[in-house]
């Protein structure tokens, strides 16, 4: 059977390019780069040639800092609980800003500091659009009081774009800092850190088709940075732990690629996303979440009425489509999709969320042979539903 790929926003492919930089790194050179000898120090150039790319690739300053970690998820804990960290070490209170749609790794460390620690946390919510607006950040805002406000560059179900540069350049002119999640923006958008003024910055190269298992933390100069794990004296004391070498090299390759490559995703991987968007269109009953154009380029996140999300991946797995759900319930009795209930929309399409998400690896031929399993999958399910009346 064919297996056709559309769930990049949860992981992509590895670049066959970045698996080629990577592999001498196992079994030729694999020394510690710590160690003194020929066989730690040989990794060294490739290091430094993994941090130029990536620098180049955001835009980064000599000055600032990319800390080279395990996951974005990893990154966002350094960010958050860092500055709750920094804020009892100065004996002031904390009160971290963020958003209803955010990331689990920033809201349950957000609700571990709430709870836990007696942290104030506000949680912004989207307007009708599925977006944050400045207007609800400039109400919350307290010059003095707020020690950071993170919002997410583009969520990971809606692909939705937040205006991330009027809101990290508000939160610059109160004096407070801003973090941003980018895992879902960068390789998709530009991102450009000299334009955008964010302090923090988290990336994840899984997301652009690089390895599972390593991220980087951009810390813009003169940010506080207080390490989430302690050791050894690797990333400047910033991050413990014995670095990656062949992952870094990968990262360092996939994000180059990923930022040489951004036209070709605003061009074609939109043309065969729109392709694909229009054929549900045409579906009875079935909306898409969020206006095409405020989009991530390769992502739809669509609600087929009367379809259970689940049922909906289980007719679709057994055909060769990979999806994902926009809920995680497995029933009406279990809560509906928290971006979906964030966006205040009828807990009935809550349920029967659909993510779609390409990547520049998808194909025409695939895209073809997707929507003629979705309008199959889409008649077989409606003729045996209980809950759907056309």
């Amino acid at each position: 059977m064919e297996r056709i790929y559309l769930d990049s926003n949860a992981t992509t492919v590895v670049d066959p390019l970045v698996k080629q930089a990577m592999d001498p790194f196992f079994c030729q050179m694999y020394g510690n780069p710590n160690s003194l000898h020929r066989f730690g120090t040989e990794t060294h150039p490739a290091m430094s040639i993994a941090l130029d790319r990536m620098y180049s690739a955001v835009g980064a300053a000599d000055e600032d800092d990319i800390i080279i970690n395990g996951c974005a998820t990893e990154g966002n804990n350094t960010v958050i609980k860092g500055a709750f960290l920094d804020a009892m070490a100065q004996g002031k209170p904390c009160h971290i800003i963020t958003t209803q749609i955010e990331h689990p790794s920033i809201l349950h460390t957000c609700q571990y500091l709430e709870k836990e620690q007696g942290v104030e946390v506000t949680y912004l919510p989207v307007n009708a659009e599925g977006l944050v607006t400045l207007e609800s950040l400039k109400e919350h805002l307290v010059r003095g009081k707020t020690t950071l406000v993170s919002v997410m560059w583009a969520n990971n179900e809606t692909g939705l774009i937040n205006p991330v540069k009027e809101l990290a350049e508000y939160t610059k002119s109160q004096g407070v800092l801003f973090h941003t999640d980018a895992v879902q923006a960068f390789g998709k958008l530009p991102v450009n850190l000299q334009e955008v003024p964010a302090d923090y910055v988290t990336f994840s190269a899984h997301k652009f088709h690089g390895p599972i298992g390593v991220g980087a933390l951009y810390i813009r100069a003169a940010a506080p940075s207080t390490p989430l794990l302690h050791g050894g004296e690797q990333m400047g004391r910033k991050r413990a732990g014995t670095v990656n070498v062949p992952f870094m090299v990968g990262m360092g390759l996939a994000m180059e690629l990923a930022a040489q490559h951004i036209e070709y995703y605003n061009t074609e991987v939109r043309r065969l996303r729109d392709k694909l968007e229009d054929a549900i269109l045409k579906l009875s009953d079935t909306m898409i979440i969020g206006d095409r154009k405020n989009r991530t380029p390769n992502t739809i996140l669509a609600s087929f009425k009367g379809i259970e999300g689940e049922a909906f991946l289980w007719d679709l797995n057994k055909n060769g489509v990979a999806a994902s759900t926009g809920s995680a319930c497995s029933s009406e009795e279990l809560e509906a999709d928290a971006t979906f209930q964030a966006m205040d929309m009828d807990n009935n399409l809550s349920h029967t969320g659909v993510r779609f998400s390409l990547s520049r690896f998808t194909t025409e031929e695939e895209i073809d042979k997707a929507i003629e399993v979705i309008n199959r999958t889409v008649e077989r399910l409606r003729s045996i539903s209980s809950t759907y009346s056309s």
